[in-house]
């Protein structure tokens, strides 16, 4: 007799089917399994027959077979313990019903106990995507797997709950999503209205939000560099359902979800600058995990210190902020995974930190401002849309009594923005002015005579490479977006220049 069901695999940010083949019969009391396992799968033998053994269930003296197909794609971890353990209650009669149609996914404990694992929610939308109608996950995974829609989800905890469910002694109830409203008031986001000061960097900040844009802080200690870049998630635009659930994919498959269901809020993400390439962009030994760039897909990557970085790890980021998705190249596998991120970061001017401060004395000399400003190469620095300077705060504006604007209020007109952008991109994979494409600049980036004479000056005055002037057109476009206008003018084109002239004080010296 075959017995047969259904789990899955991850492949890149997206599930697999792996059906879970199981034979009984007469020889030695042995149990092989086959099907390309790893080590963790191959270990699941002993797992499951001691938490059978534990929890009261006899084993008959013979020999059991698994196979795991696809036999070619290896299988990894212990996602598979829960269907191999289904498969051998019913080859010993535990289990009467029919279970062909029916996925299971779980870490078994040597008591019987599911135990939580990586990966399932995009497990769980591969099942409804195959037609499967019912799924069984660990209880710890219940609340991730239930916004998908269309699929009955049971959290499980124990083995002999899922028999009887199995078995019809116990009526289980499929799992429910949390409310959204309840998963945001978890997150708090920092708001605008608690910096002081620092207009002309806030202005900076709405502009990125409203385009996309990357933007980097440059400033002396203390200055607010870090407050202003973690308060970008709070002026963002909301995220949209399909936005929700592939970043909550690539937080499931690296295990951050830590029980809580759908992401609703844009991620925030700030590695240290001791992160190696491999934890920035992803891979690592054996099992190919996403990195940061990954984690914070449809939310900010935070760069603090950004030449304190090992330059390795900096160049990594090159490629995947140009096309939004980095590819992990290992002798048996390729993982792709996507990386639509606004980079922000923050640098002091020296090593020192106050170079160019008139209340401070930079104790730097030329050559170590030159190679503490080298470490930022010229192709990195050229994918920053926006270079703003971040002064030290004034007395008089930390204490002044006026009410600052909030985030909710810059929300507003980066939504506007963003909705012209919408309507002007409709049907093509463009989202946001940061990323419209050299089709589209003729069409969409229009400028009047007065404009592109003021352009033309700028980029023979300040040498602009060809990537920075798209990238200064990109940024008036979203000041033309801002202000509701349909074509750029010169006015939009100064302030974008202006965020392109730090260059000249600090690297074109």
């Amino acid at each position: 007799m075959v017995l047969k069901c259904a789990s899955f695999g991850i492949n890149g940010i997206d599930g697999y089917l792996v059906e879970v083949e199981s034979a009984m019969q007469t020889g030695m009391p042995v149990f092989d399994l086959v099907g390309l396992p790893d080590t963790a799968v191959k270990e699941s033998r002993d797992r499951i027959r001691t938490a059978m053994r534990n929890c009261g269930l006899k084993l008959p003296a013979s020999h059991f077979v698994f196979n795991l197909a696809p036999a070619d794609i290896k299988k990894e971890g212990p996602v598979y313990d829960l269907p191999l353990t289904v498969n051998l209650m019913g080859l010993c009669g535990y289990i009467k019903c029919n279970i062909s149609r029916l996925a299971f996914v779980g870490e078994v404990s040597l008591g019987g106990e599911v135990r939580g694992i990586r990966g399932v929610l995009p497990m769980v939308i591969k099942a409804h995507e195959l037609g499967f109608k019912k799924i069984f996950v660990p209880q710890q995974n219940a609340e991730e797997a239930a916004v998908v829609e269309g699929i009955e989800v049971y959290g499980v905890t124990n083995i002999l709950q899922l028999m009887n469910i199995l078995n019809g002694d116990i009526v289980a109830q499929p799992a429910r999503p949390a409310p959204r409203d309840k998963a945001q008031l978890n997150d708090f986001i920092p708001d605008f209205c608690q910096v002081k000061g620092q207009e002309e960097a806030k202005r900076a900040m709405e502009i990125a939000a409203a385009g996309g844009h990357n933007i980097l802080l440059i400033g002396p200690p203390g200055s607010g560099k870090s407050m202003l870049a973690k308060r970008l998630p709070s002026i963002l635009p909301d995220m949209t359902f399909e936005e929700m659930i592939e970043t909550t994919k690539i937080h499931s498959i690296s295990g951050k979800l830590g029980g809580r269901g759908l992401i609703t809020t844009r991620p925030f993400r700030a590695p240290h600058h001791s992160v190696t390439a491999v934890g920035l962009g992803g891979g690592g030994t054996g099992t190919i995990r996403p990195g940061e760039v990954s984690l914070a897909h449809n939310g900010v990557l935070f760069l603090d210190e950004l030449p304190e970085f090992s330059r390795a790890a900096l160049e990594v980021l090159r490629q995947p902020i140009e096309d939004g998705q980095i590819t992990i190249s290992r002798a048996a596998q390729n993982c792709t995974y996507p990386c639509s991120i606004t980079v922000a970061a923050a640098m002091n001017p020296c090593p020192c930190g106050y170079f160019g401060d008139p209340n401070h004395h930079c104790t730097c000399t030329d050559d170590r401002i030159h190679r503490y400003l080298g470490k930022v190469s010229g192709p990195l620095l050229d994918r920053f849309d926006i270079h703003v300077e971040v002064p030290a705060v004034k007395f008089e504006e930390l204490r002044s009594d006026e009410t600052t604007e909030t985030s909710a209020a810059i929300k507003q007109r980066v939504d506007a923005a963003r909705a012209i952008q919408q309507e002007r991109f409709k049907g093509s994979s463009v989202n946001c002015n940061a990323k419209i494409n050299a089709d589209q600049f003729e069409r969409f980036c229009v400028i009047d005579d007065e404009a592109e004479q003021t352009l033309h000056t700028a980029f023979d005055s300040l040498g602009l490479t060809a990537r920075a002037y798209d990238r200064v057109l990109k940024v008036a476009r979203t000041i033309a977006d801002l202000e509701q206008s349909e074509i750029i003018r010169s006015d939009h084109v100064l302030e974008a220049v202006q965020y392109r002239s730090l260059d000249r004080k600090y690297w074109n010296r």
